[in-house]
């Protein structure tokens, strides 16, 4: 039951893609890429790997899609001000998963309070500013429709690793590598720059980035990355800082991840986008553009330095 919630995070993704790609309930798509179970497999690989609990995932997946026109009306009542196609697709197949679990699951195994728990705490990890409380009130009014099952159950406590119970200079350390891509116009040292960038499922534009191997320069290993995944040749410029947070590992517990940023340089070529699950766009934009993208937060600040190095040294360039 541990891995429970990284299998619920599976499903999503997997419904937010079917989704998407213009999935219908019922219809194996393969033409538009939108088959569930290849779709659930393939990110089942890729985000919960080893895990075991593909059965679980599979079964979650397709018993939502049976019940997809159902969980959509029951939306539609519960959320009357927002119809469902207005809805952001995250958002509302978070619903979807939370509906069919606080409705049509065995509730000793998941009890009402663990789903609509479940449902918010997905829309926190993977949907906008306001998705929790979103998603909290909508599935909170179906709660009190149902006559609030569960009210009065105490749930039995969790027992989690807490970050001071693991020493931090011991926890391992995964590297990832990723890089802020630019490009003149063939034959120019100054003027036009463009900015490359990859476009995920979650509708947001952001780096090119992957994991370094272990025994890898974190440089090296970026310049692979960006090849592999962009299909472009680059040449790192300069180091543009990093990051770290805590994250947990079904298996290897807690880690800290460290993401090194560099400003890269490569000509000005079409961008070939590898096939991987979670991207599924790439394209060169010219600096007056960026404003109006869709960063994530912790994206920004590092396209800010790298566009302001590279004003820096166009102005030096142009004395």
């Amino acid at each position: 039951m541990a891995n429970r919630h990284l299998s619920r995070s599976v499903v999503v993704q997997s419904l937010f893609e079917w989704d998407f790609r213009g999935g219908k309930a019922g219809v194996s798509n393969v033409a538009k890429n939108a088959d569930p179970k290849v779709i659930i497999d393939r990110n089942a690989k890729e985000f919960a790997p080893g895990m075991g609990d593909l059965s679980f995932m599979e079964e979650l997946m397709g018993n939502i899609l049976a019940k997809q026109k159902e969980l959509d009306l029951i939306i539609a009542k519960a959320a009357p001000d927002w119809p469902i196609d207005k809805i952001s697709i995250v958002d509302r197949n978070i619903l979807r998963l939370g509906l069919f679990e606080l409705i049509f699951s065995d509730r000793k195994e998941v009890p009402a309070k663990v789903a609509i728990n479940e449902a918010i705490e997905l829309a926190k990890t993977f949907g906008g500013e306001n998705s929790g409380k979103f998603v909290n009130g909508v599935l909170g009014s179906v709660y009190k429709e149902l006559g609030e099952p569960g009210k009065d159950e105490t749930a039995p406590k969790k027992k989690r690793v807490h970050i001071e119970d693991v020493p931090y200079d011991q926890m391992p350390i995964q590297n990832l590598g990723g890089a802020v891509v630019f490009a003149r116009e063939k034959g120019a040292k100054t003027g036009e720059i463009y900015l490359g960038f990859v476009h995920d499922i979650f509708g947001h534009w952001t780096l090119s980035k992957g994991k370094i191997p272990e025994g890898i320069d974190v440089r090296e290993g970026t310049v692979a990355k960006v090849k592999e995944e962009m299909g472009l040749d680059v040449k790192i410029i300069e180091d543009l800082g990093n990051n770290e947070y805590i994250a947990s590992d079904p298996e290897k517990g807690k880690l800290r991840k460290q993401v090194h940023y560099f400003l890269a340089e490569s000509a000005f070529d079409e961008i070939k986008l590898a096939k991987k699950p979670g991207l599924d766009d790439g394209k060169w934009f010219k600096l007056a553009d960026i404003l109006d993208l869709n960063f994530y937060n912790d994206i920004l600040p590092i396209v800010t330095k790298a566009i302001q190095i590279l004003a820096a040294k166009d102005a030096v360039t142009a004395k």
